[in-house]
């Protein structure tokens, strides 16, 4: 295992050793990830040696986002002037177990930056989506078009002064030119996404699968270039979900944005809480008592069963299995049972807080909990005959959807996707957060990376996730349900009734919000899908400057031409349900 500062340092060493000193500038943040400041004119060279040429690469692009700097005080770079945008950067190690950021200053009302989809496949879709979202051009980039907007949007959602509510955009009205345009707009060519119309020896069709669909489990176009049955290429059309997450991020304050975070993947329930405020505390300094800890852990896991058992039922279904779904929404049911009983609400609880919960655990939570440990493990035996041993199932899923890990580390691919390839990899035993270092759990791999091996991976998971939760119900700490902390919100109200001093702050944490020091700090969560993380710009005031979220579902949708071509139309369908995403997640 490295040590964490030696590697930094050497690597640093390294890297000003190859591009001199003059290429960088360091940056210290509250996450304690590397953050260098790069030439954009070397960003190509400097990412090209972090993945191919040192020891232990940075073979993963993580994420890659930008920032509106234009409304905040900023310094340059030694010396220079202030950036009016930057691209963000972040890479993963996994030999090394690090992230590092690498920060891009550019100048100008749309200024431009290479692209580097040439360098890792999964660039392609985030550079597009940092050209629609701030108009952020990416030189050299194969297809730069929008990719959640519609063509026809005026403007880019993310900078500073695009409205952020509709109230600030004036009545929609339809006149007829406007009308004539947005119909052109739907007409389909082909050449416009990157397909032909005809091979040497065949004249190829195209199908529209969606956007309503149920094999597509939402509102999720894919244009399939057809040869007979045999799938040629496939195209994602996303962002019919897109409601602007990251937006309403910087026009909320820190506590009343908690809600919003519950609706990106929506069957994640509180995990999406989060992974959105341990990025809140690392900025705060908030360190959340152990009884906190232990009460999210087991709240996640009981939503990540009841993820899969959605995933689950309706994989089955989708492969021609009626029966299934109906069993386990009603296991689904019986976990929702429990976090209403604890919350007070079932699929968007919306109860994890700034510095810890709502409220303390309910007299008789423990007896619900113990009920559920001892029956689902039956349940659990029983979907094992009916759909992982059943011939038929197993006959559209094993050697079907295959990847290596080389092309899932390439593609972004986290979660279940990943350990499916074989790798043992999951951040809560890597990385661990909000106390999982203190449980006893395996991380189920297999070999194959194909659909049925998807299935084994989130089946065995939910066996460790009744571990961890059985775990949580003998070991569950006493002691508070929040931080002491000051921007604990809502904080402590004990003393409101004796001094006015005390009920302003109150008042004002409550209206308001706290308020945050400034600086970054990014999370990182197993999530139910994969990795999801929120990456938050503070300024020192009640809401985020910028709200970067990073979610699974998206890169995995973009791998779905890759691992698709060459099988059949009802073979996609197995594809896509092994992927187990979330339009939400996709488009935010």
């Amino acid at each position: 295992m490295f040590d964490s500062k030696d590697i930094d340092s050497s690597l640093e060493d390294e890297l000003l050793a190859e591009f001199g000193e003059a290429t960088f500038k360091k940056r210290t943040s509250v996450d304690e990830v590397t953050t260098l400041w790069v030439k954009k004119e070397e960003i190509v060279a400097v990412l090209t040696h972090l993945k191919t040429k040192i020891r232990s690469p940075f073979n993963m692009l993580y994420d890659l986002s930008a920032i509106d700097e234009r409304n905040r005080a900023k310094v340059g770079m030694n010396g220079s002037v202030p950036p009016d945008f930057t691209v963000v950067y972040h890479l993963l190690s996994f030999g090394r177990n690090r992230f590092i950021r690498l920060k891009v200053a550019l100048h100008g009302e749309y200024p431009s930056i290479a692209s580097i989809s040439s360098l890792w496949k999964n660039a392609n879709w985030y550079e597009r989506e940092v050209f629609d979202m701030f108009g952020i051009r990416f030189e050299g980039h194969p297809n730069l078009r929008r990719i959640l907007m519609p063509l026809t949007w005026n403007g880019h959602p993310l900078r500073k002064e695009h409205p952020a509510r509709a109230t600030e955009m004036g009545p929609f009205r339809l006149w007829d030119e406007k009308q004539a345009m947005e119909q052109e707009a739907l007409q389909f060519n082909p050449e416009d996404w990157g397909l032909k119309r005809h091979s040497a020896d065949a004249d190829f069709m195209f199908l529209n699968l969606g956007p309503q669909h149920p094999g597509t489990h939402g509102v999720l176009r894919i244009i399939l270039q057809l040869d007979g049955e045999d799938i040629v290429d496939a195209v994602p059309d996303i962002g019919f979900h897109h409601r602007g997450a990251e937006k309403m991020g910087e026009r909320q304050s820190w506590h009343t944005y908690i809600p919003y975070t519950d609706r990106v993947d929506y069957l994640g329930g509180v995990m999406n809480n989060l992974a959105y405020l341990l990025a809140v505390e690392k900025l705060a300094g908030i360190q959340v008592p152990p009884r906190v800890e232990v009460i999210r852990v087991m709240l996640c896991e009981f939503f990540r069963i009841a993820s899969h058992l959605v995933w689950y039922g309706t994989f089955a279904q989708d492969l021609g299995q009626l029966s299934p779904v109906f069993y386990m929404f009603t296991d689904r049911e019986k976990i929702f049972d429990i976090v209403e009983a604890i919350c007070g609400a079932r699929m968007h609880p919306n109860w994890f807080r700034i510095g810890g919960v709502a409220q303390d655990l309910p007299v008789g939570w423990d007896k619900l909990v113990r009920d559920f440990v001892a029956y689902f493990p039956k349940q659990l035996r029983e979907y094992d005959q009916m759909v992982m041993r059943n011939s038929i199932f197993r006959g559209r899923t094993v050697g079907i959807g295959i990847y290596t890990l080389e092309e899932a580390i390439e593609w972004g691919v986290t979660g279940p996707g990943l350990r499916a390839c074989g790798y043992e990899w999951d951040f809560r035993k890597k990385q661990p957060y909000s106390g999982y270092e203190n449980f006893d759990f395996d991380i189920p791999t297999a070999k194959n990376g194909d659909c049925y091996d998807r299935a084994v991976i989130r089946v065995e998971e939910m066996r460790q996730s009744l571990r961890i939760i059985e775990q949580c119900l003998q070991n569950m700490p006493e002691g508070s349900y929040k931080s002491d902390h000051p921007l604990t919100t809502p904080p402590l109200k004990k003393n409101t009734m004796q001094d006015i001093e005390t009920l302003i702050t109150h008042f004002l944490n409550v209206s308001w919000g706290p308020v945050i020091p400034p600086g970054e700090a990014m999370s990182c969560i197993e999530a139910t899908k994969g990795a999801n993380s929120y990456y938050l710009t503070s300024d020192g005031s009640t809401s985020a400057y910028r709200v970067r979220i990073r979610t699974p579902s998206f890169p995995h949708m973009q791998m779905l031409p890759y691992i698709s071509k060459g099988y059949t139309v009802a073979d996609l369908l197995s594809i896509l349900g092994s992927i187990d995403y979330v339009l939400a997640d996709i488009d935010r």
